[in-house]
């Protein structure tokens, strides 16, 4: 089947939007908004009988002092990854951004390939021969997503980094950790986790942990604590603007799809996320806790009470977003990953992100632009 693709309003994507049970929240309109250093624009795929049947947002970034574009569509788009046309779903889409400018365009398929169970990765973890967890036998492997990564291939797509690569330094994470809610209720899902993890949530409550939900007016001190945990672990924080910017793009877009959560002891903020949601999906992001009191177990009380509340909103998936395909080395990812573990959750390893160079000359420079400011 041919596709129509063209330019769509903000009120046909989000239609679109609704309709689908999990889209990432890097495919709505407002993270256009959010994403102020891009151009960005909506487009939607339409078949013969006129209707919507995928959606994209893509952004647009010129390299400098050239009026060409990296089109990037970012944990999209949103198409029938399992159709056996697939070029009638991209190439459209290829033409179409061509004649914008692109000279490159990358996309991240959200198509799950390996998935590995709290067990098999403390298995991974207590394995001194084991560095990567692609070494590691999944609990569950889709042979489609093979397929489909030897179509692209077919089509002239190329993968952004080789399978089971380290992707910290790419622009979306190739792996995730998750906790599927499902259909099952709250008590189930607070059932699968471990011991130790429950353990230390009580722990919090009786020493008299508070977790709050804030507004606007508390981004500051979210940031704070953001910017704190940023400089102890070496990184660049983004600045509060971004945040505000954020909060404004997506709670104008739905009232719901954006929160902040601090944990606080003894009238102190001692951690705090934010939390995104699109449809049934829910994501835990930008967790900032830089001087978390072991003795207290604050990240423990925010954790509980954040899945608590994605459970009550119908979510069907908790999102912890990004860890690295590495079971070996850093502490710190290992003591983040082995936290969260303890919610019951898995590893999950997406099909990556995938690079339609339009201009060889062009591509090869974004490489060395990406190079030059570590990625």
């Amino acid at each position: 089947m041919k596709y129509l693709l063209r330019a769509i309003t903000r009120e046909e994507h989000l239609s679109f939007v609704a309709g689908q049970s999990s889209v990432s929240h890097l495919q709505i309109p407002s993270w256009g908004e959010v994403k102020s250093d891009w151009r960005s624009a909506s487009l939607g795929w339409f078949d013969e009988h006129g209707r919507l049947v995928g959606a994209a947002l893509v952004l647009l970034r010129a390299l400098p002092k050239v009026r060409r574009y990296l089109a990037y569509l970012p944990e999209g788009p949103v198409v029938d990854w399992a159709s056996e046309d697939l070029g009638d779903w991209l190439s459209p889409m290829v033409e179409y951004l061509r004649d914008l400018g692109a000279f490159t365009v990358r996309m991240g398929p959200p198509v799950i390939a390996r998935r590995w169970d709290a067990a098999a990765v403390r298995g991974a973890l207590g394995d001194p021969e084991v560095r990567w967890l692609r070494e590691v036998p999944p609990s569950e492997e889709d042979p489609a997503a093979r397929e489909l990564a030897e179509r692209l291939h077919r089509l002239g797509w190329r993968p952004v980094t080789a399978e089971g690569e380290d992707s910290a330094a790419v622009n979306q994470p190739r792996y995730v950790f998750q906790v599927p809610f499902g259909d099952r209720p709250l008590r189930e899902v607070q059932a699968g986790y471990s011991p130790e993890w429950r353990r230390n949530a009580k722990k919090a409550w009786r020493a008299g942990v508070e977790v709050v939900r804030g507004g606007y007016e508390d981004l500051a001190a979210f940031h704070r604590l953001y910017a704190e945990a940023a400089d102890r672990d070496g990184l660049i924080p983004r600045p509060l603007s971004y945040f505000q910017r954020m909060w404004i793009a997506l709670r104008n877009e739905h009232p719901d799809r954006m929160r902040v959560y601090f944990s606080r002891f003894e009238g102190e903020d001692q951690a705090a996320a934010l939390m995104l949601a699109v449809g049934e999906h829910v994501w835990h992001a930008y967790g900032a806790a830089p001087h978390t009191r072991a003795d207290v177990c604050p990240d423990h009380a925010l954790q509980w009470r954040m899945m608590s509340d994605a459970h009550e909103m119908g979510a069907t998936l908790y999102d912890l977003r990004g860890i690295t395909g590495s079971v070996a080395g850093d502490e710190q990812h290992l003591a983040l990953l082995r936290h969260r573990l303890g919610t019951g959750g898995e590893a999950v390893e997406y099909l990556g992100e995938w690079d339609f160079p339009l201009s060889k000359v062009l591509h090869k420079a974004l490489d060395l632009y990406i190079a030059h400011r570590g990625g």
